[in-house]
């Protein structure tokens, strides 16, 4: 794999932090990844909007905004077609080894499997779903339960998990918002059970608007996706990409998939 140049608080670095920072001992911080076509950042500003916001909630200060732009653009040129991470830690952990908030910029290719997705429903207990709590909303580098769900789904055979509340409301999946058509209407659990604020499910949920598709932000329970001819997982990485099984329910790759996906193509470089 071929990484981009790596920026640490700005300066081209060799990707070493030290084993004292947060991120190391405590996972301490927060992240975007977006993705960049053809060396430009797609949704930057939303991007560093919900970073801003995120490292507000952990009470990390960043560095000047033009300066996460011009770091993440610097990253996204250097490679063209790439994902792009942006990692913020506190700094160090360690009493007397205190040290500096570290901005960790880098970009690498991410193939994506173009689909249709096979899920597997997994329950989420560690999911606030809705509760308020202090980090409420905040993209935090803590995702060792989600990626736990998603091995869990490997191993029953499944590409990947759709998380669910201890009692079997729909949530999203371990990076990717789910949503799905019923009778035409496009469904999306509502932001309100504690579900990430995705860049990708924002766009696409104005797409759908132009579209003159329906749309509905909601609450229902697993058995709702009985009722669905489509289900879709939107994400930075897999952008609109069908999904043709949540455990033993099929779906056929519909037309407003379809039909979003090439709006969403339409947009980028």
């Amino acid at each position: 794999m071929t990484l981009s140049q790596i920026l640490i608080n700005g300066e081209v670095s060799d990707g070493l932090i030290p084993v004292t920072d947060s991120s190391v001992l405590r996972g301490d911080g927060c992240f975007e990844v977006l993705k960049a076509y053809d060396g430009a950042p797609f949704a930057l500003d939303g991007h560093l909007d919900r970073l801003e916001r995120s490292a507000g909630l952990f009470g990390i200060e960043l560095p000047p905004r033009a300066d996460l732009a011009d770091w993440v653009t610097q990253v996204s040129e250097s490679l063209g077609d790439c994902a792009v991470r942006v990692v913020v830690t506190r700094g160090g952990a360690v009493p007397g080894l205190e040290g500096p908030p570290q901005v960790i910029v880098f970009g690498h290719p991410w193939p994506v499997d173009p689909g249709p997705a096979r899920l597997y429903p997994v329950e989420a207990p560690w999911h606030a779903a809705g509760a308020e709590w202090d980090l409420a909303g905040a993209k935090a580098l803590s995702y060792a339960p989600n990626l736990s769900a998603t091995r869990r789904a490997n191993r029953e055979g499944f590409d990947d998990a759709l998380l669910l509340t201890t009692d079997g409301m729909v949530l999203e999946g371990p990076t990717f918002t789910a949503a799905w058509v019923v009778d035409g209407v496009l469904e999306t659990p509502t932001l309100d059970l504690g579900i990430l604020d995705s860049i990708t499910r924002r766009t696409v949920l104005g797409l759908a608007s132009d579209l003159g598709v329906e749309v509905v932000e909601g609450s229902w329970k697993l058995d709702r996706l009985g009722y669905a001819d489509e289900v879709m997982a939107l994400s930075t990485i897999r952008e609109v990409q069908a999904v043709s099984d949540v455990g033993e329910m099929t779906f056929a790759e519909g037309p407003v998939t379809a039909r979003l996906s090439e709006a969403f193509t339409a947009l980028v470089p």
